[in-house]
């Protein structure tokens, strides 16, 4: 499966890359144009998340919603991102990259096209559902930036991809709002259709075609309906559990859900003979110390950066006491485009030292910037530096590096297996971290940042060690 060559940077050979691959790209293809066509797909993606997350008030405002009901937009959004980066993916190993990726592009113009013309809420939600398909566009260029480039210029073009993850250094979610402001927040989903059909063209155009992975099996769907409903039951276990208790009549029946999902999914994988995840690599090293790392990571960070420390940044009596535009120009826009400026760097790095170590670097790092935030966090000055240099270690770092093992630890006879569990356990994570401290934070005291501060330096340490776990190759 994977060589210890990984620890050193080298990245092992597929089947058909190392003595086919041209000077830049396979089948003549130039790298910077299978870069580009790979980065415009999943902006496409991305800009659904950064630039409709300032316009919920205003979609709100237009179609007589309340805010509760209207934070669905982005939740069923995720959810479906989280299911179709698995299954999706994985279907790609069966009718091939090229069409997957097209596949779930159409889908997300077609959603585009139905939030532009929602007349209600409903419709609008349906709508967001087919958008989240698209969320598979990462797994899918990850799988791609592998098999098509040369080895040295994987962790580069990786690093940039895992840039976008954190949306355009800010600019797009300002440029949703203003849009919103002038035009309506049709005119916002407008925007994003346009980059999706930008997108559907590049990759008809400039992707070469490619075989199946899995020529003569069929793609596991009942696998997939049963995952499916496992993730579902989890994030809605986690809704249940932090807004109404996590021992509530609600949330405990999520749990059940979860449970009696989970089972159904291990007995059909085990039965089947070409499965949608085989239980075998789900009990290996190579899996779940991947996968609980980087579900730990996203929720001890994930929370401080876009949760504790906005609602902090906010808070007049015990805070920081400014405006949501300035919180975000200070706190929130260093670190993204921090993380856009050192993804590439990142992957250049591990490519070189070593994928596990770059990534053990950015987690260490991360942890002593977490521990100096809560020690110092009445100095919003000391803050902020803190949180700009997390771009560094966590959105450049750990983030890049956890999307490339996600890659380079997949087996060859299901290399879109891993990638799409890694995706999911990134919503998931982000999920959980601020679900646990939302009571401590939203309570809007000085005891209270403290605690949910704590709790995420003990989750990130957690997932150090975790990552302490994770074999190279099968037997270690």
């Amino acid at each position: 499966m994977i060589g210890p060559a990984l620890a050193a940077g080298e990245l092992p050979a597929t089947e058909k890359t190392a003595e086919k691959t041209a000077a830049s790209g396979l089948h003549g293809l130039p790298a910077a144009a299978l870069v580009a066509t790979l980065t415009l797909s999943v902006l496409s993606y991305q800009l659904n998340a950064t630039m409709i997350t300032p316009v919920l008030p205003r979609i709100a405002a237009d179609l007589g919603e309340r805010m509760d009901d209207v934070s669905a937009i982005s939740s069923l959004f995720f959810l479906s991102g989280g299911i179709s980066g698995i299954v999706l993916a994985r279907w790609s190993d069966f009718v091939g990259r090229k069409l997957c990726l097209m596949v779930v592009l159409g889908l997300l113009a077609a959603g585009t096209v139905l939030c532009i013309v929602a007349p209600n809420l409903p419709v609008l939600l349906a709508g967001r559902l087919m958008q989240g398909c698209s969320n598979a566009a990462f797994q899918i260029t990850y799988l791609l930036l592998r098999e098509l480039l040369r080895k040295e210029l994987f962790g580069v073009s990786l690093g940039l991809i895992t840039a976008i993850s954190g949306g355009a250094g800010g600019i797009d979610g300002y440029l949703g709002g203003l849009v919103a402001e002038r035009f309506g927040f049709r005119a916002v989903f407008g925007v994003i259709l346009l980059a999706g059909l930008l997108a559907l063209a590049a990759a008809a155009l400039q992707l070469p075609r490619d075989e199946p992975v899995e020529r003569r099996s069929r793609m596991d769907w009942a696998g997939g309906v049963a995952l499916a409903l496992l993730l579902a039951s989890v994030s809605f276990f986690v809704s249940a559990g932090s807004s109404g208790g996590w021992a509530s009549g609600r949330a405990l029946a999520w749990l059940g859900g979860a449970g009696l999902a989970g089972g159904v999914f291990w007995k059909i994988e085990q039965r089947c003979a070409v499965p949608l995840v085989a239980t075998h690599f789900l009990r290996s090293r190579q899996f779940w110390p991947m996968l609980l790392t980087t579900m730990l990571t996203l929720a001890g960070i994930f929370a401080v950066i876009n949760f504790t420390v906005v609602l902090l940044s906010q808070d007049s009596r015990h805070g920081y006491g400014l405006d949501s535009a300035m919180s975000a120009l200070l706190y929130l826009s260093p670190a993204a485009f921090i993380g856009v400026l050192t993804a590439p760097l990142a992957g250049w790095l591990a490519d070189r030292t070593g994928w596990i170590v770059v990534m053990r670097a950015g987690l260490g790092a991360s942890i002593l910037l977490l521990v100096a935030i809560t020690l110092w966090t009445d100095d919003r000055l000391f803050v902020m530096a803190a949180l700009a240099l997390l771009g560094l270690t966590y959105n450049g770092l750990a983030l890049t590096t956890l999307n490339g093992l996600g890659v380079l630890l997949s087996p060859r006879e299901a290399p879109a297996a891993l990638p799409g569990l890694n995706g999911a356990a990134f919503g998931l994570g982000a999920n959980l971290g601020i679900a646990i401290v939302a009571p401590f934070a939203a309570a809007g005291t000085t005891a209270g940042y403290t605690a949910a501060l704590s709790i995420s330096c003990a989750i990130t340490i957690a997932a150090f060690v975790a990552s302490l776990f994770i074999a190279l190759k099968p037997g270690e």
